[in-house]
């Protein structure tokens, strides 16, 4: 069992869905947690106050709002003050729109990078330095099955996972000989509440049903016919976070049904 007792974890995008789940997940294990996103205040604190319930931990929320560099660097201060260190990142903040890429709205195209893209290398910008400094780092980012394959009408979100890979790849070579791990998970489709929103929009740019959008566009791609589970894509983080897994850095690890197989 892997054990994170004495460490503290960064989620972002983290008071619902995969976010959550890995908030929760680090908790278990023993880590004290910062949570990060949006939603209705009373949900939120209920999240909060359940980790630290169930797991005997300390969690905080940080409201950095993931389009601002400052905030975000701050959400990672946070931590350290808190706490003495952020040990472990996790980025997985992420929103999506779904539109022919020449009616794609400029607004949506920039939201996106920012949200999905640029806030990953905010994070890992604001929590290396104390990483390098103790000497033990874990930086997980969550791609998509759509960092290594296209779908149509994502052109925004399919940009900012391919670049997540990237920075992925940069990043773990950067920090290879200071104990630092830098890695990402590509899910395929996770029912979560992000999934769930894009239906009406991929209804409306492919004139289906709703459960032709599942059945047909959503698992398609999937041979298992199933969606991954937020808990699954969280149980190969915490995996990630283990000393077994030290020598795993600079990795896109498929978790996706076999989407990317063929």
């Amino acid at each position: 069992m892997v054990s994170l007792t004495g460490k503290t974890a960064v989620v972002t995008g983290s008071t619902s869905g995969i976010g959550l789940a890995y908030a929760r997940t680090m908790a278990k294990a023993g880590a004290n947690v910062v949570i990060n996103g949006m939603g209705e205040a009373a949900d939120i604190e209920k999240e909060r106050s359940a980790i630290e319930t169930e797991f005997k931990v300390k969690a905080i929320y940080s409201p950095a709002d993931m389009t601002r560099p400052a905030e975000i660097a701050d959400m990672v201060a946070l931590g350290e003050k808190t706490f003495g260190s952020v040990d472990i990142l996790i980025n997985n903040a992420g929103i999506q729109f779904v539109s022919p890429v020449e009616e794609f709205p400029l607004d949506k195209w920039d939201a996106i990078i920012a949200i999905n893209l640029s806030s990953a290398f905010h994070g890992i910008r604001a929590a290396v330095p104390g990483m390098k400094k103790r000497g033990w780092g874990r930086i997980i980012s969550t791609a998509s099955a759509h960092s290594m394959v296209a779908s149509p009408f994502k052109s925004a979100y399919i940009a900012a996972k391919h670049g997540i890979a990237g920075l992925t790849k940069t990043v773990a070579l950067e920090l290879a000989t200071h104990k630092i791990t830098c890695n990402c998970i590509s899910p395929g489709y996770v029912w979560t509440p992000l999934v769930e929103r894009q239906i009406p929009d991929t209804m409306k740019a492919r004139n289906m049903t709703k459960d032709q959008v599942i059945k047909d566009v959503m698992l398609a791609a999937q041979p298992t016919k199933e969606f991954v589970t937020s808990d699954q894509v969280a149980s190969l983080a915490l995996y990630l976070c283990s000393d077994e897994a030290s020598q795993i850095t600079g990795a896109n690890l498929s978790i996706d049904g076999g989407w990317t197989a063929a």
